[in-house]
């Protein structure tokens, strides 16, 4: 495994990072326990969660079944770098969600407790919050990591502009500030292109995209369907909008001897921008199939005609849309 440095950070990450979402609702926790131990085997040691994940508000499913799965020790938690998240509702009182300073320190101690862990090295803000100062929210971080309860801070979903308004917010207190950003980006869905990408640039964030199968239909999703496997709704419709691409895609991947997903990992890990895509797998063989792309390098000409099947907005801004 060739590790990478997560944005300007001396942190070294795997290229590839293990989403948790699945964990608790589509993996149970006997599986998801293998899925991490395989993980640590083949050298990923990126973990990304949020304490949303589990669909039972409030209640943090999947952060409990990794605090669980680091209590059983053998250098679990030592060897992980160990991601989650702030923000999203909790509960249904007043300053269970958002960005407030006594949200975040509650979330933060809420999360170390059931992550079973003394504390968090990369702690996200799941969205953005309108409505809290920077001021306040640096303040609430900086006393986090003064405690040592956080190492790393970072974003996720953040317009580019948001991106300069913490990071700018972030050298005023001479604070480190974000160092990474979680974005959904993937072939299908290229709009970060125009400022999130060059924003994380400019200031050395390390991008983390999510959803980089495009919700499994960048996967093999016509293979699939061809072969009887079922898919939800939501990805039927998305496979149908998309199909007269998937179709050029997908015949490309068996020209070039690739699954989709391989590719499609490896397309990201190609923009020096992009510390590690999340996977998500909700099984070892899930997991297996992605290890390949962490190897795969891409020919100028096959990015080419990547290119033409999925054109993304035609570079940065403003050049992509203005003389």
């Amino acid at each position: 495994m060739q590790y990478r440095h997560l944005g300007r950070t001396g942190l070294l990450v795997s290229p590839l990072c293990l989403g948790t979402m699945a964990f608790g609702p589509l993996a149970a926790e006997p599986d998801a326990y293998q899925i991490m131990d395989r993980a640590l085997e083949v050298g990923i040691n990126f973990f990304d969660t949020a304490n949303v994940y589990g669909r039972k508000k409030g209640e943090g499913v999947t952060e409990n079944i990794i605090g669980r799965w680091l209590a059983q020790g053998g250098g679990r938690r030592e060897k992980i770098v160990l991601a989650t998240k702030v923000h999203n509702t909790m509960g249904d009182w007043p300053n269970e969600s958002k960005l407030s300073a006594l949200h975040i320190r509650r979330a933060c101690d809420e999360s170390l407790r059931r992550l079973q862990t003394d504390h968090i090295d990369l702690y996200q803000m799941h969205h953005i919050d309108r409505f809290t100062p920077w001021e306040e929210i640096w303040q609430a971080m900086e006393v986090l990591v003064q405690q040592g309860k956080v190492i790393y801070v970072g974003s996720s979903n953040f317009a580019g502009w948001h991106i300069t308004q913490a990071c700018e917010a972030a050298k005023s207190r001479h604070f480190l500030g974000l160092v990474s950003e979680q974005s959904l980006y993937n072939l299908a869905e290229r709009t970060v292109e125009l400022e999130v990408l060059p924003a994380c640039q400019f200031y050395g964030l390390g991008v983390i995209p999510w959803s980089p199968l495009a919700g499994g239909a960048l996967g093999g999703a016509l293979k699939k369907a061809n072969e009887g496997r079922n898919a939800s709704p939501d990805q039927q419709k998305l496979v149908d909008e998309l199909r007269p691409k998937l179709e050029k895609w997908e015949a490309l991947c068996a020209e070039m001897g690739e699954q989709p997903a391989t590719v499609a990992l490896a397309w990201l890990l190609h923009n020096p921008t992009v510390t590690a895509p999340i996977i998500g797998p909700r099984t070892l063989d899930q997991l297996n199939g992605s290890l390949p792309a962490a190897e795969l390098k891409l020919s100028d000409d096959v990015l080419k005609k990547l290119d033409e099947i999925w054109p993304g907005p035609g570079g940065m801004a403003p050049e992509a849309y203005a003389w």
